[in-house]
């Protein structure tokens, strides 16, 4: 006897007991007896792995007569609400839009686009002219919230990190432009001190290597205040230093900036996903938190909020959804999660190797960060994503 897959079989030929079942039966017409001993009734072939043996043929069955038994008898089939397209949208339980989505944008002091190697189709925006281009074209999709992250000339860098609260820097310059051009645009500000610092750290680094939080936060707490002065709506404390929500609080409202958001990094994970473009010569071990935690993860969030943070973010998103979730579950706080590099990388590049299919992917990885828990959504994607919501509302 030949096996199915065209090798002698040794097993023996075996009766097969007709059973009742539910569902089509199939009544197969014999096989010719040169043909392969196929006759497993109710095997459709075509679920049969191919089988490359000249020798062996498998031939369809010519005629196929459907026997219907009686229909199950179940109180509940979820089926019949998915049955239509109407009923779908109005049975769907999480939604996006626009207003959702916060767009986050690279700024250098130059006037022309540079491309990010790391991240297809993004750019570092000259800040007077390429910038207000792109936010006008996210305004024109819905999306009316920005957060700025500037490129800033080594040259200006140093250990303290003075550049950060220079009212004459890149970011209060660019907040300035983009609060004349529209009043109404909500700008999120970094109170980071990475992008200032000659180490590349985010904080002061003392001689033997440690990272001086309180010290650094008396330089994050000018930088907020100087961000507020030029008119940013929410700023934004990224950096995992102890104490920082509450002096950058205090300073604010010392200054008269009690309108002013704060918006905290509560949970940033020590993540391979983010900073390709960003080298430093060590790692940020010792203020990130390490991904494998989650009840950390909950007392720095806990932490926040009780120094008057206005909004929790989560970072990196999609490999956080189950932190997004339990924060929602503890807090009042809307939530943020932060769809890093990393994550809009890996999507593009498989994108565009034909991996997947880059909208839908894109689009699911949002749903599912609302679905979560997310109030607010990062996203390199949000332009293109808007696009596409605009689009399915017309």
């Amino acid at each position: 006897m030949l096996s199915v897959f065209g090798s002698p079989s040794n097993i023996p030929a075996m009766k097969f007991e007709q059973k009742s079942y539910v569902g089509p039966k199939l009544r197969i017409n014999p096989f010719p007896s040169t043909q392969v001993a196929c006759q497993l009734q109710k095997i459709d072939p075509a679920i049969i792995w191919p089988v490359h043996d000249p020798e062996v043929t498998i031939v369809s069955p010519k005629s196929v007569e459907h026997v219907i038994d009686p229909p199950l008898l179940l109180s509940r089939r979820a089926r019949r609400n998915r049955k239509s397209p109407t009923q779908r949208a109005a049975f769907q339980e999480t939604n996006i839009s626009p207003a959702n989505l916060i767009y986050p944008l690279f700024v250098h002091e130059g006037e022309v686009d540079i491309p990010i190697r790391a991240m297809p189709g993004r750019y570092m925006l000259g800040w007077r002219h390429g910038l207000l281009e792109e936010v006008a074209r996210a305004r024109d999709v819905g999306v009316n919230s920005i957060k700025l992250y500037p490129k800033v000339p080594d040259s200006l860098k140093s250990p303290t990190g003075e550049e950060a609260f220079n009212d004459n820097g890149l970011v209060p310059r660019t907040v300035r432009l983009l609060k004349d051009r529209y009043p109404d645009l909500v700008i999120y500000t970094d109170v980071n001190f990475d992008e200032y610092s000659s180490s590349g750290h985010g904080g002061i680094v003392s001689e033997n290597g440690v990272i001086l939080n309180d010290e650094t936060i008396h330089q994050l707490r000018k930088q907020a205040v100087s961000q507020a002065r030029a008119g940013a709506d929410v700023v934004c404390t990224s950096e995992m230093l102890d104490g920082r929500v509450g002096a950058v609080r205090a300073a604010l409202d010392v200054e008269n900036f009690q309108h002013v958001s704060i918006m905290s990094y509560s949970v940033k994970y020590t993540s391979s996903l983010y900073g390709r473009f960003r080298k430093v010569g060590m790692d940020k071990k010792t203020y990130q938190i390490n991904p494998a935690n989650s009840r950390e993860a909950l007392m720095e969030a806990r932490e926040d909020e009780n120094e008057g943070a206005d909004i929790l973010v989560v970072k990196p998103a999609l490999p956080s959804l189950d932190i997004i979730r339990l924060l929602k579950d503890q807090t009042l706080l809307p939530i943020g999660a932060c769809q890093v590099s990393g994550e809009y990388s890996m999507i593009k590049a498989a994108g565009l190797l034909n991996m997947i299919d880059e909208e839908k992917v894109m689009m699911e990885s949002l749903i599912c960060l609302r679905r979560a828990g997310a109030d607010l959504i990062l996203t390199y994607f949000a332009l293109q994503a808007a696009t596409i919501l605009c689009g399915e509302n017309k």
